[in-house]
């Protein structure tokens, strides 16, 4: 079995991200983040993470940009987790998708959040063909999450 796609993080961006979830939890949402709250599939302990939620038809859907990360293994495993922005947290179940679907929300969420995710893309970009969209689909996990409480 190939190596998943995966790019980690650095010291930048884990502190870009700790930051942008302290603002989330205390109710300041950049650009509609919101802290993800995912049990860790071998620990049982919450581990948190800034995610763009991407509303969308059917949505609201989560997708990583970075690819197979520790919180879409953990994801998969729990099968749902907690939104928060402040005091309002939204507890969810989530079903990935396949990657046939997935076009149309890449190139969403790269409208949306190209500027910040951009990178994690390579040369797919929101103006790309949907055949191209649908070769980078296998890349970058998407889950439609379902709210339910």
């Amino acid at each position: 079995m190939p190596q998943a796609h995966y790019i980690k993080p650095g010291r930048f961006d884990n502190i870009v991200n700790g930051a942008i979830g302290w603002l989330a939890r205390r109710g300041i949402s950049l650009m509609g983040t919101a802290e993800l709250s995912v049990r860790g599939r071998t620990s049982g302990e919450w581990r948190r993470i800034p995610v763009n939620p991407l509303p969308y038809e059917g949505g609201p859907y989560l997708i990583s940009a970075r690819g197979h990360s520790q919180w879409v293994r953990n994801l998969r495993a729990a099968g749902g987790g907690k939104l928060q922005v402040g005091r309002k947290t939204r507890q969810f179940t989530a079903v990935e998708l396949p990657d046939e679907e997935k076009p149309a929300l890449l190139r969403n969420y790269l409208e949306r959040w190209g500027w910040e995710v951009g990178r994690f893309f390579g040369e797919i970009n929101a103006k790309s063909t949907d055949e191209e969209l649908l070769a980078a689909a296998p890349k970058h996990p998407v889950f439609r999450i379902t709210v339910t409480k």
